[in-house]
């Protein structure tokens, strides 16, 4: 058997338990199987998978003067949140009946309704914070049609899953390939909406600030936006008191400027965010990776002061 085909089958029965245990929570009626799937993810799966660790590790880099009692709190509680997100992202039939009447709030809210009206471009913008989705499913169903730019998965079967749970709540569900990059920009082009999450490492992005530390950002929301002048709109989807329910907040869209600027601003949005809540940022990301940071800066400017001798 050849190794792609063993990477085959070692994708698709990982993605088969991963069915099966969904399955089988969404057989549990809503107001027990959320609470159960963070709960299983914050003692059992994120522990054992290095997650609770991995977000200790990054408050420790963020915030070295929290005592390490906090930081387990912390991290365990996002772990909780990551749990109830999945389980919840996976039961879109559920997600609508629950969350689709809620009335965003912010002042972005009346802008980005104008603007729809108008047929005018938006592009909306957030983190890994909170459940991300509930907001496309609020304004999906008073009638935009916000699809979402995604990383695809290693595994081509979770991928698909992954695809189905995002296109669900309405919108396409558009991959960072060169097809669905192409199809994302004629959404843009042709008035419409879509949404993007800008706060995972990305190694050929710009040198900006967030939480205060150096990470490299992609500059490609800010980009599109001006490229197609399309509303570039911070959106977030808080998680409320007992964890079952949520708000839809709209912030103000981004002046425009250059890239820089305008993602500069989208990292301060989220980070202020992230302050007031910090269990509900994903911490498990690699979001900084500072040796590999300080070794492209170095290689940056080695790079500059050879031109510059030219």
């Amino acid at each position: 058997m050849s190794k792609r085909k063993r990477i085959n089958w070692i994708d698709w029965l990982s993605d088969l338990a991963a069915r099966t245990l969904i399955a089988a929570i969404r057989l549990i009626p809503w107001r027990w199987r959320v609470p159960m799937m963070g709960a299983l993810m914050a003692r059992v799966i994120g522990p054992l998978a290095g997650y609770r660790r991995r977000a200790e590790e990054n408050l420790a880099y963020i915030h070295p003067e929290m005592g390490g009692a906090e930081r387990r709190r912390i991290a365990t509680a996002v772990l909780d949140n990551i749990g109830r997100t999945i389980i919840e992202n996976y039961s879109p039939r559920d997600q609508i009946a629950r969350f689709a009447d809620l009335e965003p709030t912010g002042p972005g809210w009346p802008i980005v309704a104008r603007a729809l009206e108008q047929n005018r471009p938006m592009l909306f913008v957030t983190g890994h914070f909170g459940n991300w989705q509930i907001g496309r499913v609020a304004l999906n169903a008073k009638g935009f049609e916000i699809g979402g730019l995604y990383r695809p998965f290693n595994n081509p079967y979770a991928n698909a899953h992954y695809v189905w749970s995002v296109e669900a709540v309405g919108g396409k569900a558009y991959s960072r390939d060169r097809r669905g990059l192409a199809a994302f920009l004629k959404t843009l082009r042709g008035g419409g909406q879509a949404a993007m999450m800008l706060d995972q490492f990305v190694s050929d992005g710009a040198f900006l600030s967030f939480m205060g530390k150096p990470a490299l950002t992609s500059l490609s929301a800010a980009e599109m936006a001006l490229r197609h002048d399309a509303l570039l709109v911070p959106i977030y989807c808080p998680r409320g008191p007992g964890g079952m329910s949520f708000t839809v907040e709209i912030e103000a869209p981004i002046p425009q400027g250059t890239p820089e600027e305008m993602t500069q601003a989208l990292n301060d949005s989220l980070d202020a965010q992230i302050r007031k809540r910090p269990e509900q940022w994903f911490w498990i990301h690699r979001r900084w990776k500072p040796e590999r940071l300080e070794r492209k800066r170095r290689k940056r400017l080695a790079a500059e002061k050879a031109a510059s001798h030219d």
